[in-house]
């Protein structure tokens, strides 16, 4: 099973090359995983033992009665659908978060602030992208502001070269300002759904050395550009006539109840205990209600693409199959006992926790962190003291080091894999550039966390 797991996050890693869609990999590895529980699930569980099947043999009757392999299917069946339920729970964050964003976009919200940015100084510009990247992202997801940020920097820069740089110091804000929110980064998200971590404390505590992060590879980037260099105003894309005629109060509200819907999720959850998931569907819903009294009556096929219903089909669903495959794999592994065994290696020869944490934020800069969390969840249960209790230093410091060792190396992560495409910035490229200030900031926002905390 660690086989099959390693040999399908490689091929995850290098679907550029072999030329197949991660989500078709994951939702396979995932389904190879649980069938070899299914097929072996006797010799699996004589071997290394479950508490879980241990404890449905005591506590029900019925279960106790059953032959050793009708016990067996039995619990496996239901771990199946318990870890279905659990994933889902992000999964529906996730679609979520991606139809407010595409209703917003769709309907040229996002213009509103393009229309505010007023400086052409190179320097000034990169700033203001930088530090609007890394608010955007603990609001919106990493993922979804680069998207967002491309788009208003091919509307600001004519210049290819030097939008290429403003677009990859984008990946290194987004992933810092990701990993500071509960809901920045899908890790994060795992995280504080997992019980992992809270809000308030995450916030708190990695803000400061998240800026750090973004900071450090900003000053080298910031003295390597002309001190009065102004960047060329590019004519932008084309605007489709529609949506140049929606009234522009009408954008700005929007844009704000989605923004607004985004960053009351985690308060919905704190002070009213509701779920993620639902708090996002909650601002889908209203946002839903205000375009849909909008555009009802309105026949035209164009303005009828403003509605909800079609956002859905413009939704990236391949990366959501691609989640789904990640988490049931990790959960089909933690099932079967793997995960034990893994942790019980990495106690014997990692002497901390901290440098646990460290070492899987390096390894995130070219494998999958939404696998090394979900798997790293699995390994090491909430403890009831030290550092894997909840807000544990551990914990948190793996919200740090797993968002923002993506941006290492652009394959790291999932923002960089996008930017990637849109900008066609080369690996090369951004391995000469961008590597080595990254990992310096990587390193220096680590050390603040460690100095603080």
């Amino acid at each position: 099973m660690p086989l099959f797991f390693l040999l399908g996050i490689i091929a995850i890693a290098f679907e550029d090359v072999i030329r197949i869609n991660k989500a078709a990999i994951a939702i396979g590895m995932s389904i190879v995983l649980w069938l070899l529980v299914l097929v072996d699930g006797i010799q699996i569980f004589n071997e290394h033992g479950s508490e879980a099947l241990e404890a449905m043999i005591k506590s029900f009757p019925g279960f106790s009665d059953m032959s050793v392999t009708q016990q067996v299917y039995s619990f496996l069946e239901y771990s199946i659908t318990e870890s279905l339920g659990d994933v889902s729970a992000t999964l529906f964050f996730v679609l979520g978060s991606m139809a407010i964003i595409e209703l917003i976009d769709s309907h040229g919200g996002f213009d509103v602030i393009i229309s505010a940015i007023k400086t052409r100084n190179e320097r000034k510009l990169l700033w203001i992208i930088s530090f609007l990247t890394f608010f955007l992202s603990a609001v919106l997801g990493n993922l979804a502001t680069v998207i967002v940020i491309v788009a208003i920097l091919r509307k600001l820069i004519a210049n290819n070269e030097d939008r290429l740089v403003f677009a990859s110091m984008t990946i290194i804000a987004a992933n810092a300002g990701g990993a500071w929110s509960p809901i920045g980064d899908v890790t994060t998200l795992l995280l504080w759904t997992g019980g992992n971590i809270t809000a308030l404390h995450q916030m708190y505590q990695i803000i400061l050395p998240s800026l750090v992060m973004m900071i450090v590879p900003l000053l080298f980037i910031t003295f390597s550009l002309p001190k009065t260099s102004k960047v060329k105003i590019s004519r932008g894309l084309k605007a489709d006539p529609y949506i140049a005629k929606i009234d522009p109060r009408f954008k700005r509200m929007l844009l704000w109840t989605g923004i607004a819907s985004l960053a009351s999720v985690p308060l919905l959850q704190s002070f009213f205990g509701l779920p993620p998931f639902m708090g996002v569907l909650l601002g889908l819903a209203i946002m839903w209600v205000m375009t849909d009294r909008m555009w009802f009556e309105r026949r035209n096929p164009a303005i009828q693409e403003l509605r909800v219903q079609r956002v859905f089909s413009r939704i990236d669903v391949p990366t959501v199959l691609f989640f789904l495959g990640i988490l049931m794999s990790v959960s089909a592994l933690k099932t079967a006992g793997q995960l034990d065994v893994m942790s019980k290696f990495l106690d014997k020869t990692v002497p901390t926790p901290e440098t646990i944490s460290i070492i899987l934020g390096l390894t995130s800069s070219f494998l999958d962190n939404v696998a090394l969390v979900a798997g790293t969840m699995g390994m090491y249960p909430i403890a009831q003291a030290g550092a894997f209790v909840a807000d544990g230093s551990f914990w948190t410091f793996l919200a740090y080091c797993a968002v923002t060792g993506g941006s290492i190396l652009i394959i790291g992560s999932a923002s960089g894999v996008t930017v990637m495409g849109l900008e066609k910035i080369s690996f090369g490229y951004y391995l000469k550039k961008f590597t080595p200030i990254a990992l310096l900031g990587y390193f220096a926002g680590a050390g603040v966390y460690l100095l603080l905390f």
